[in-house]
């Protein structure tokens, strides 16, 4: 653990030095009003820590309900697809017609049938974590060794027993995978979805403050929602640590 934690630390520093130090090139070159100072924005956000922790707690309980509900729904899914060829074959042309489709675009929608609150915030998030776990769940089950089923059959295992020592130690980096990839999209979209009927997130602290052109508050933002991505990525790389050390 404690290996753990100065390697956490030691990627945090490397990963905000290397931050400020892009923002500062781009600072110096564009001379433009609209890029402030970092130090400057650093020291805003020190004195405004507690209405950015509001917003981006907000943001974070928003995207970890959508991870939650994501998991319980698009692992047990994927499962049952691999498990059952036919309702695969008819469940898939299903998903790879919603999977390219741009998941914004159901935010109106969302909206109509669940109101302007957080659950179709968290909906939206959940159709765009939900459908890339179903299909790697999927594939990483399908890649399952046959024999390894054949000795599951010969000693009789249940249908949870196979679940529970054979799919699910398979088919967990394929969700760590499914995590990285989703998490990117579902910040971007939930800086979209917080622009509606929203006073606390990520996304409405930086729109409104766009629109009353205080860029150094903008750029509070924007770096609160890096930081929180970063730290998401670094609880997968954990995860998957972990799993090869179990």
């Amino acid at each position: 653990m404690n290996q753990y934690r100065s390697s956490f630390f030691r990627s945090l520093s490397l990963g905000i030095l290397s931050y400020l130090g892009v923002w500062y090139l781009i600072y110096f070159v564009s001379q433009n009003h609209a890029i402030p100072d970092p130090l400057v924005t650093i020291s805003n956000m020190w004195t405004t820590k507690e209405v950015l922790f509001l917003h981006t707690s907000a943001s974070t309980l928003r995207i970890l309900a959508a991870l939650f509900f994501s998991i319980i729904v698009g692992v047990p899914t994927g499962i049952l697809l691999s498990t059952y060829p036919q309702l695969d074959r008819i469940i898939s042309p299903l998903l790879y017609f919603l999977y390219p489709l741009p998941k914004v675009a159901l935010l109106p929608v969302l909206m109509l049938f669940w109101g302007l609150g957080d659950f179709s915030k968290i909906l939206l998030l959940f159709s765009i974590i939900v459908l890339q776990m179903i299909v790697l769940v999927r594939d990483g089950a399908n890649r399952i060794p046959k024999n390894y089923q054949k000795t599951m059959t010969n000693f009789h295992a249940s249908t949870w027993q196979r679940i529970y020592y054979l799919m699910l130690p398979a088919v967990f980096p394929h969700i760590l995978v499914s995590l990285r990839t989703s998490i990117g999209i579902a910040l971007a979209s939930l800086f979209f979805a917080e622009n509606y009927a929203t006073q606390y997130g990520l996304g409405y602290l930086i729109l409104s403050s766009w629109t009353k052109m205080d860029y150094v508050e903008m750029f509070s933002g924007i770096f609160c929602i890096a930081l929180l991505g970063f730290l998401f990525f670094q609880v997968i790389d954990f995860l998957e640590r972990f799993s090869y050390r179990s």
